[in-house]
């Protein structure tokens, strides 16, 4: 992500997360914080996908990922959260956590398959609305899988697979 697709992604926040939406200054302040990586999926010039994490020296906590509503369905946010697995990875970390709506099924189907476990509840996590989140983690430091796979993120490539 760079700073010229800030008002873009402020966009893109409004319509994937409404109420609860990161304000073009929110957006500013994670994309120049430090331990931050931030990705955007782009075609053509247009920002279907982007996400980030913020790496503590030890686990990775996953900020954000959203796919525009045109787009989805697609397999972007698959793809784009395994590239965040992959960086964090490479970075150290050892865990990945998260928070994710309780009433987000899509996102919850997604993460479980990612390799994503339920550890937590946050009651009244999402602002304004008060709604809670599941706190989910995965383990990033298992490497197990036959050759040209990894159980822990289904459908992407191992790190012994040719890149």
């Amino acid at each position: 992500m760079k700073e010229q697709d800030l008002p873009v992604l402020a966009r893109m926040e409004e319509e994937i997360f409404s109420k609860s939406a990161w304000s073009l200054g929110v957006l500013q302040s994670e994309l120049n914080a430090s331990a931050r990586t931030y990705l955007a999926w782009d075609e053509e010039g247009d920002i279907l996908a982007y996400g980030g994490f913020w790496f503590n020296g030890e686990d990775a906590e996953l900020l954000t990922l959203g796919v525009a509503l045109s787009a989805r369905r697609k397999g972007l946010g698959r793809t784009l959260l395994a590239e965040l697995i992959k960086q964090a990875r490479k970075q150290g970390a050892n865990r990945m956590f998260l928070e994710v709506r309780v009433d987000n099924d899509p996102a919850l189907n997604l993460y479980r398959d990612m390799g994503f476990r339920r550890i937590g509840l946050r009651r009244g996590y999402y602002q304004p609305e008060g709604v809670d989140a599941y706190t989910m983690v995965k383990d990033l430091t298992k490497r197990i899988g036959p050759v040209g796979g990894d159980r822990n993120d289904p459908g992407t490539e191992s790190e012994t697979d040719n890149e």
